[in-house]
C-alpha cells in the first residue's frame, strides 16, 4: 500500500510553486480524502452525489484535477478499508493543519453528509468522532454543520 501512496504522489503530485494550497502535494491530501470517503460510507450508501461532491472538494482545497481527485479517492478508499481506525488520518491532520484549516476539514465533512439530502445517525455519530480525533470544540462542530447546510444547493 505504502508503494502505492508513494507512486501515486510521484506521478501525479508534481508540487507547484503556485498552488493556493501548501498541502498539495503532501499525504495531508490523502489523509482528508480518506476521512470524506468514511463519511460517505458511513450510511451503508455511497452514490454519485457523494462522490461528485468529494471530487468538488479535492478540486477546490487541494486544487487537484478531476482525474487527479479520482485517483486519490480510490487509494484513499483502500487506505481507509485497509486501516484499523481513523486515528492515523486525524493525527496527520492534527499534526499540519491549523486549527481553521481543521474547521475547513469539519465543515467539508459535513458537505459530504449533505450531499445526498439526508443525515442519519451514523453520519451524526461520526462527525462527533472526528470532531473529537481532531481536538475541535462542539461550537466547532455546530457551527461548520450550520455553514455546510446554508450552502447545500
Amino acid at each position: 500500500m505504502l508503494t502505492k501512496i508513494a507512486e501515486y504522489f510521484t506521478s501525479r503530485m508534481q508540487p507547484d510553486s503556485q498552488a493556493s494550497s501548501e498541502h498539495k502535494s503532501s499525504p495531508i491530501s490523502l489523509a482528508t480524502c480518506a476521512l470524506l470517503m468514511e463519511m460517505a460510507h458511513a450510511d451503508s450508501e455511497f452514490g454519485d452525489d457523494e462522490k461528485e461532491a468529494i471530487i468538488a472538494i479535492m478540486n477546490k482545497n487541494f486544487d487537484l484535477d478531476d482525474r487527479d481527485a479520482r485517483s486519490l479517492i480510490e487509494l484513499a478508499d483502500l487506505e481507509r478499508k485497509e486501516s484499523l481506525d481513523l486515528w492515523q488520518f486525524t493525527n496527520l491532520i492534527n499534526q499540519n493543519f491549523s486549527r481553521e484549516e481543521k474547521i475547513m476539514v469539519l465543515e467539508v465533512l459535513w458537505s459530504v453528509v449533505y450531499a445526498d439530502g439526508k443525515v442519519n445517525m451514523h453520519e451524526e455519530y461520526l462527525m462527533r468522532k472526528l470532531s473529537y480525533l481532531l481536538n475541535m470544540d462542539h461550537r466547532d462542530m455546530i457551527d461548520a454543520k450550520i455553514k455546510a447546510r446554508n450552502n447545500v444547493p
